[in-house]
């Protein structure tokens, strides 16, 4: 068994281009019904808006690998000076059950959050052509940074600027991989969501406030999914697309909140296999924006955290356990 830490996932480094080709391959997987993932339970006591969340899943095809993330996310932690969440990742061995690898950090989570992202981002240039893009990331923690570091090393040539917002002050010396004229840095969210072409959100807003309609054509990436007032509905009503409607439609998202104030049903959405297998973005007039709304699923840490192990294991990198 081997053992992981953040160091180690540091020292192998992260490869943008690799890693959506391993969501893109784990998407092609859960197309063909080669993946087993159960609804992930949420575990919550004491203070209810934290939350400890089980993520089981089973990805066949080159992967051939089961496993679960544990992952808290406690929000308050940021006043603390401490990670927002915190997380372990566990592969079994899909023949015989044995523990191949223990993950133990939060970064391995980022990067599948990131990927997903940036696999979206993909489709959505490669059907809409665009040049000169604007993209707006609102909350600069963990999540955002990595956000803004992927799109400028895959996109940064379509990039000509990046609008940042987060309710602290933002820190350019942790952004120095990318062009200091191209980063402008907004007093309110309105900035960063009103001028983009992709908007990312990734926040621990206690609450929504986003209310405003959004640019046409863009993309409105909802990584944080409680972002978004259910006013906004009517202008991307018909151009929304989950992950997976079962796992995103509960847990106060706003989808659910869309589900229960505007009745959007899951036959009114599309879902990432739609992205990848069907091209459906190319459906939608180019003047529609779309929203993208992904609560995570397991198969994809499960495939990010075995495509680490054989690189670990190539490079001989982690604790080897017995």
């Amino acid at each position: 068994m081997i053992y992981l830490n953040k160091q180690d996932i540091e020292k192998i480094g992260i490869s943008w281009s690799k890693c959506v080709d391993i969501i893109y391959e784990a998407v092609v997987c859960h197309y063909k019904l080669d993946t087993v993932q159960p609804i992930k339970p949420y575990l919550r006591f004491k203070n209810q808006k934290n939350r400890i969340i089980a993520m089981p899943a089973y990805i066949g095809g080159k992967f051939n690998i089961a496993g679960i993330k544990w992952i808290a996310s406690f929000p308050d932690n940021i006043q603390k000076n401490i990670p927002r969440a915190s997380s372990v990742l566990i592969l079994n061995n899909s023949d015989t059950g044995q523990i191949e690898s223990v993950i133990n950090t939060n970064l391995l989570s980022i990067i599948r959050t990131t990927s997903v992202s940036a696999l979206v981002i993909k489709y959505f240039l490669d059907t809409r052509k665009k040049n000169n893009l604007i993209v707006g990331i609102i909350g600069l923690g963990p999540i955002g940074l990595y956000h803004t570091r992927m799109c400028q090393e895959l996109y940064g040539e379509k990039i000509s600027k990046f609008i940042l917002y987060d309710i602290k002050s933002i820190n350019k010396e942790v952004l120095n991989e990318i062009p200091q004229e191209k980063i402008s840095i907004a007093e309110n969210w309105i900035e960063a969501y009103g001028e983009s072409d992709i908007v990312i959100t990734c926040t621990v807003s206690k609450e929504r406030y986003i209310d405003q309609k959004p640019k046409p054509g863009s993309l409105l990436l909802n990584v944080s999914l409680r972002d978004y007032k259910s006013d906004i509905f009517e202008f991307v009503k018909d151009s929304i697309i989950v992950d997976e409607w079962e796992e995103v439609c509960r847990e106060n998202t706003d989808i659910e909140i869309f589900h229960k104030e505007r009745n959007l049903q899951k036959e009114q959405t599309k879902s990432i296999n739609d992205i990848v297998i069907h091209n459906s973005i190319d459906s939608y007039a180019e003047n529609i924006p779309i929203m993208f709304n992904p609560m995570g699923m397991a198969i994809f840490d499960i495939a990010i955290a075995k495509y680490y192990l054989e690189l670990a294991k190539n490079k001989e990198i982690g604790l080897s356990l017995s």
